[in-house]
Formats: C-alpha cells, structure tokens, sequence
C-alpha cells in the first residue's frame, strides 16, 4: 500500500545554485527568436502520459526546470522516461513502482499535483504532497479535491499529504467548480477520462493549454470534447493508448519578449507565436502604441517609432482567458512604466502578484499600490540599473525586461526562478542584442 511509509519527516530543501543575471540596459532589441513550447501545456501533458501503460512521445517540450522536475517525479515512481533529444520527451507508465509524490518535489514545483486526477484514476490510490510553487498569493488545492470527491474518490488529509482512494473506478459525475480554475479543470478531465460513465465540468477554464491538453486525449483514444466554451464532456474509457504529440508555442514566452521589444524600443519577430491565442495582450500593445503585425505561425512587434516616452497610458485588467493572462501582467506592467501617463494595472488572479513591484520601485518605477490587487504606475519613468531580487518566475522576467531599459548595469538576483519556465532566456535575448550574462555564486537553500 502507498501509505505504508510515515510521510511526516523533516524535509530539508534542496540546495540549487544561487546565480544572478547581469544587464546592461539601453540598446534596443532587433531580430528574429524562435518561441519555445509553452509551459503550462507540457507539465499537463506528462501527467496525463501515466493514464496509460503504453508510450507517449512529446516533440517542442521547452527544456526548462519545471519540466526536469516533472520527469523525475515520474521516474522517482517507476515510470520511464526517456530524453532522447532536445526538446523530445519519451514517457512509458507501464507500471508505477510507488504511488506517492513527495513533498521534495511538491516544493519545487505546483504542477505536481497534477499527477493526482491521472494516479488515482489508472490505480486507484495515491498520496500526495500538498504543492508549492510560486509564492503570488492563494492557490487552494481545495478544488481538485473536491472534484475528485465529486467522481467517487475519498481523500484524508494528514500531515501535509492527501491521501486519496478510488477502488475500482472512478464514477463519471457533474464537476462544478465555484471559480475558473486551470488546473482544477485538468485535473477534473484527466481523472474522468477513466472514469465509469458521462462527467460535465463546469465552468472549464478556456486557456489554449487546456485545448492542447484535450487534442493529446483525444489522440490517446480519450473520448473528451469541449462542448460550450465554458463546458467539457468526457466518456470515461476503460483504457487509453499511446500517443505522440507536438506541445503549442508558449505564448506566454512570446508576450514577454513582444513587450521586450516595446520596452526597449526594438523591432522582434517572433517565429512560431500564434497570435490567436494572445489577442487580449495585443490589444494592450496595440492601444500603447505598438505595432504589432500577425501572420501564421509569426509575430512582428515593431516599437520604433513608439519607444520609451512615448508609449500610451493603458488601464489592464487580468481574468480567465480569454482576458489578459496573470502571467503576463508583471511584464506589462513594465512596459506601462515608459507609457506618458497614468496606466491603472488590476491583478483580479492572485492577490499577492503586486508585491514585486517593490523591486521595480528600486529601478526608478512610480508605482502607487492602492491595496493588494490595485496599482497606479504613474509614467514615464526613468529607469536606472540597481541591484534586485527576483521573487517568482514572471517577475523574474519582467526585472530582465526593466533592466533591458534601464541605464547602467542591473544586478538580478534569484536567476533560477526564471530557469523554471523559460527555455534559455538569457541565450534569446543575447541574439536580439541584449547585454546579458547569467553569474553563478555558489549554493542557497530553496523551497520553491
């Protein structure tokens, strides 16, 4: 049995290089980057891989730490995994060893708890940690929970795991969620797609990592479908095949390096974007003034003629897709600090992604917090080089994108955060001309 073992031991965080970047700002970033495979739908899709006892295979999987973490979560509990190639991951879960997912890796890495719908669903049983993650505020699991509850499951919470229990199958039911959740609407579909009988989840988040999630199902033999923009159906199966599957672009990546490009005042082509699935973010950049050109499977962002100073004030607001994604609010709001005007910036997602901005303060940014989900950025500013630290993976990013403007040489600290969900950063932006260069200092304990 998987609770066989005491799960109630000191764990000591593991210890990961402490390295800084170093920017020297001022040059205005030009030329073409390839986007890397998103994030977001390549974590889903390895969990989802244990639903079978057959092969999957994964092409554009963005090699970054998250993904590591994940593939050797996997491996940590029997299943096999292959790398064969950069950006190709191999998965085969024909059997699972030990079905528990420790707190090591919960720490490292939020995704992680997705393993929880795909266990439980194929073996019946499960323990595991309660994540970690990011710190930018609440990110109950309390959902996912629920939803397994609601398609027969029993969980017991005890000394920081879940314990989680379905002998013989899941039963398919009505998953309804209180809020949009991402990652409570993977879970859901994952679970139910084994499950005995019809589940409706509702309201189902609508990111294109959701869709890219259904497609690979569906190649597997899953029958799930979205049937309303807010709903997805699924008829559980008794089993599932292998599959092989491409991951989407990032378009998270790619919204980073197109506000770079208005940022710094540059002219970026960003191969493999897919504008379709960014419209809130171009309309933002359209409204500043930058021009933004789309074509398949291509984006031009062009700033030249809009840069620093002469940006328009934008009010934003982040929500569920299709609105502007949390994600991609800390790096906008860089940009709305070259904007000539008061911008009003609204974090609707997560109560503490605004704490950052205590660190773009130091750059010279006029930011006026009216609370924790409301800042005035207060425009334009000069930005000036200084010594920071990062405190998660987007506003790592966006201290990259602030020190690209500003004068002198920034000193970035808590590298590793950005090293989580960003393939080679430092190596895309050294290719449109940035002075970059990432410093290792020695070791720091972590829990994220």
């Amino acid at each position: 049995m998987a609770d066989a073992r005491p799960f109630h031991w000191e764990f000591e965080p593991p210890k990961i290089p402490r390295e800084r970047y170093l920017v020297n700002g001022g040059v205005a970033l030009e030329g073409t980057i390839q986007v890397s495979g998103a994030k977001n739908a390549a974590l889903k899709m390895l969990a989802a891989a244990t639903l079978t006892g057959e092969r999957c295979r994964f092409s554009n999987v963005p090699e970054i730490e998250d993904v590591r973490t994940m593939a050797e979560t996997l491996s940590d509990i029997g299943v096999v995994v292959d790398h064969p190639e950069r950006n190709v991951y191999e998965v085969s879960a024909g059997d699972v060893d030990w079905l528990f997912v420790p707190l090591e890796a919960a720490a490292k890495m939020r995704a992680s708890f997705m393993l929880l719908g795909p266990l439980l669903a194929r073996f019946g049983e499960v323990v595991i940690s309660n994540p970690g993650g990011d710190r930018i505020g609440r990110r109950p699991v309390d959902l996912h929970v629920d939803a397994m509850r609601a398609l027969g499951a029993t969980i017991d919470y005890r000394y920081g795991y879940y314990y989680a229990k379905a002998p013989g199958r899941l039963r398919a039911s009505e998953v309804r969620f209180p809020i949009v959740s991402v990652m409570g609407t993977e879970n859901a579909m994952l679970a139910a797609t084994l499950a005995d009988g019809h589940t409706v989840i509702r309201p189902a988040a609508q990111e294109p990592e959701v869709d890219d999630l259904i497609s690979f199902l569906q190649k597997m033999g899953a029958d799930v479908e979205r049937t309303y923009p807010d709903t997805i159906e699924i008829e559980g199966k008794r089993r599932l095949r292998g599959a092989e599957h491409k991951v989407m672009p990032d378009r998270i990546e790619a919204g980073t390096f197109a506000i770079a490009a208005g940022v710094t005042g540059g002219n970026v082509v960003l191969e493999g974007a897919d504008c379709a699935t960014m419209d809130a973010l171009v309309q933002v950049l359209g409204k500043a003034g930058v021009s933004v050109s789309c074509q398949p499977d291509r984006m031009e962002v062009d700033a030249r003629s809009a840069g620093p100073g002469k940006l328009k004030p934008v009010d934003i607001e982040t929500g569920p897709y299709p609105e502007l994604a949390t994600d991609i609010q800390p790096p906008t709001t860089v940009l709305l600090t070259q904007a000539a005007g008061d911008s009003r910036v609204h974090e609707e997602i997560f109560e503490d992604r605004l704490e950052w901005t205590g660190e773009l303060a130091k750059m010279g940014a006029k930011i006026e917090l009216k609370g924790p989900q409301l800042a005035i950025v207060h425009g334009p500013a000069k930005l000036r080089a200084a010594d920071v630290e990062i405190s998660d993976l987007r506003a790592g990013a966006s201290l990259i994108l602030a020190a690209l403007a500003a004068d002198g040489t920034s000193s970035i600290g808590g590298a590793h955060h950005v090293r989580r969900g960003y393939e080679n950063i430092e190596r895309k932006f050294l290719d449109l001309g940035a002075r970059i260069e990432r410093v290792q200092e020695g070791e720091l304990g972590t829990s994220e």
